[in-house]
């Protein structure tokens, strides 16, 4: 049993294999490799971090949810952003497209097209 123990802070390296739908904060804990509370105070100051919740209040977070957990701690730790810093970088690139590139990399004409396809998608909505 000892050899299956893992150190503190580190992220389990096959705590992913079970694919399942859902998980509760502590195995998120385990798999971003960071304490709950941190799970709990990022909810509150990145808007795209929100859990669903199971009807006796617990946390349970997607595998998209993951995601974006590992993305905002690679910019906090890893390349040393503020929280601010990587809310705005996350703004700027966009969450689906933070979360699809991994390694950070932004098109310039990205928002460009959202924004033409968010005004034509509204275009749609008015005709209706």
């Amino acid at each position: 049993m000892a050899a299956q123990k893992r150190e503190r802070g580190k992220p389990a390296e096959n705590a992913l294999v079970a694919d399942k739908r859902y998980y509760r904060i502590g195995e998120v804990s385990e798999i971003a490799g960071v304490k709950p509370y941190v799970l709990r105070y990022w909810e509150s100051e990145f808007r795209w971090m929100v859990p669903q919740k199971s009807r006796s209040k617990q946390r349970l977070y997607r595998r998209r949810d993951i995601d974006t957990i590992l993305l905002i701690k690679k910019l906090l730790y890893e390349q040393r952003y503020t929280i601010e810093g990587a809310r705005k970088k996350l703004q700027s690139m966009g969450m689906g497209n933070a979360l699809a590139a991994g390694d950070l990399s932004f098109e310039p004409d990205q928002r460009a097209r959202f924004r033409k396809l968010r005004e034509e998608l509204t275009a749609i909505r008015a005709m209706l």
